[in-house]
């Protein structure tokens, strides 16, 4: 079972990948039925080929809808230079405040400064931007990365009790990713000794990416316990690597709970994950970004809490987001 859900799960992606690559870069609600006060947002992602920015997207697209404000989402596919580009265009159409998850968390200040410039409120979502940059946005919204981390490292003390050997798959120009491993390291706490970390790589918070370096990881540690990996993407390809070795007993931690990921909680091919809140996100920045504009105070950080999913919790919501 594990097999014929790896394989569907590597068709699906690349069918997402094929979509993503075929459908234009902007998804746009035009709805104007607030009629002159109505508000234009727009969400300027890393990536639409995720379910991650896809849950993201859908809820952005259907508070706007309910509001009757209008919409424009626009896709760089991890690209900087493209997304520092869809920025400028974004500055240029006056919108009245931007959603932005930073491809390159410090590689991305031109663009704020053109959108700052003009005087629209960035709420930074999801991936924060470095400490230095902060000053440019209003607020960031995102999941508690260093606490998912921690989460994962705190369970793989349980289940190891003794310690054992492990690999990382990080994606270090994520600032949130970066956290996760921080936090994933200070959750082996006392027992952080007894782990011995054999490679630590860059993943790029991939299937495509991780799958051909966890199968490398596997082939040169014949005695490896498990992986950390910071997203569910990257932990599907260590699964799959996994599954082609024939050594099913590599535990696999993860952090997200997409609906893929709780499948693979389900038939054990992850052994533990932790949940992001991709539609809290959008839902917690819309409203603050309402407020904002209708001139509440919001705050300057929110950080929503992450939690262990159980395969309890991951049949009953099976197919969804958090």
């Amino acid at each position: 079972m594990k097999k014929n859900f790896l394989k569907a799960s590597l068709l699906a992606l690349s069918v997402i990948a094929l979509s993503a690559c075929s459908n234009g870069q902007t998804a746009e609600v035009t709805n104007n039925a607030g009629g002159e006060d109505t508000y234009s947002f727009a969400f300027l992602t890393n990536t639409q080929n995720n379910t991650f920015q896809t849950a993201m997207n859908d809820t952005f697209e259907k508070l706007a809808e309910e509001k009757g404000f209008k919409y424009t989402m626009l896709d760089p596919d991890y690209d900087l230079n493209k997304q520092i580009n869809q920025m400028s265009d974004a500055a240029n159409q006056g919108f009245d405040a931007v959603f932005v998850i930073p491809v390159d968390s410090a590689g991305i200040r031109q663009g704020l400064e053109t959108i700052h410039d003009k005087g629209i409120p960035i709420f930074n979502v999801d991936t924060a931007v470095i400490e230095e940059d902060r000053d440019l946005v209003q607020s960031i919204i995102a999941t508690d990365a260093y606490m998912a981390g921690k989460l994962m490292g705190e369970q793989m003390v349980k289940d190891f009790p003794d310690g054992g050997k492990i690999a990382i798959l990080d994606f270090p120009s994520n600032e949130s990713c970066v956290l996760r491993v921080n936090g994933f390291m200070d959750g082996l706490g006392d027992s952080a000794s007894k782990f011995e970390i054999v490679a630590q790589q860059d993943g790029k918070a991939s299937l495509d990416a991780s799958l051909p370096i966890a199968e490398d990881i596997i082939q040169a540690n014949a005695d490896l316990d498990a992986f950390f990996a910071i997203n569910d993407p990257s932990a599907l390809g260590v699964a799959a690597a996994i599954s082609a070795s024939g050594k099913e007993d590599i535990a696999v931690y993860s952090i997200d709970a997409s609906p893929d990921g709780k499948e693979a909680l389900l038939d054990g091919s992850f052994t533990a994950v932790s949940a992001q809140v991709p539609i809290q996100i959008a839902e917690t920045s819309f409203n603050m970004a309402v407020d904002y504009l209708e001139g509440k105070e919001v705050e300057k950080e929110v950080l929503l809490p992450s939690h262990v999913v159980t395969k309890e919790m991951a049949e009953e919501t099976k197919g969804q987001w958090q």
